[in-house]
């Protein structure tokens, strides 16, 4: 998930530069979703994964 949000930040980056300002803003937009998207999972997968360790 780490990985797309990098693509569509590359990808507004891009279209920024361009002048494509209505595609840039929206991949943007997609980018700022998925990487809080991504940090909400990361937390609650360490804060409920930390139970399971077994040897």
């Amino acid at each position: 998930m780490l990985g797309w949000a990098a693509v569509f930040l590359i990808i507004a980056l891009v279209a920024g530069v361009l002048g494509f300002s209505g595609i840039a803003g929206t991949a943007a937009g997609i980018a700022k979703i998925l990487f809080i998207l991504f940090l909400v999972l990361f937390v609650i997968s360490l804060i409920f994964g930390r139970g399971r360790i077994t040897l």
